[in-house]
């Protein structure tokens, strides 16, 4: 699993909404009511496909802000990348931020921390954005 999936895992972004069932599972085969059995049409019906589960959008700022309130620590994941990612109790070490940095295509050098925090707390929020989080847009900016 990457870095990044990590993150996305932690925060439920990515996660399909519960899919609905067109049979029981106590009885997968039979038809519901007013529909024909499976493999079978009613005159002048079309078939149709189920569409794909929708991704369900998560309000990152809501969930990071709850476990903000429930951690000891004082953390501003708003601002700070290592803030973030100890919120969300993965590894916030500087080897595990340059690994994040790689996997996210960072060109500057690692060697200078600040601005590769700065970078990847930037690239971190507009990719969870990208994958169905809801991002605040002045974190975005």
């Amino acid at each position: 699993m990457s870095f990044f999936s990590n993150i996305l895992e932690k925060l439920g972004i990515g996660k399909h909404a519960a899919p609905t069932a067109e049979a029981s599972p106590q009885n997968p085969g039979a038809a519901t009511p007013g529909t024909s059995a499976p493999g079978t049409s009613a005159p002048g019906a079309t078939q149709s496909t189920a569409a794909p589960p929708a991704i369900s959008e998560v309000d990152v700022a809501a969930k990071l802000e709850t476990l903000a309130s429930q951690h000891s620590e004082k953390l501003n994941w708003r601002t700070s990348i290592v803030d973030l990612l100890k919120l969300l109790n993965i590894d916030s070490s500087l080897s595990a931020r340059k690994e994040l940095a790689a996997e996210l295509n960072y060109t500057g050098s690692t060697d200078d921390s600040a601005a590769m925090n700065t970078w990847l707390h930037k690239a971190v929020l507009k990719k969870l954005a990208e994958n169905g989080g809801k991002v605040p847009a002045e974190l975005l900016d």
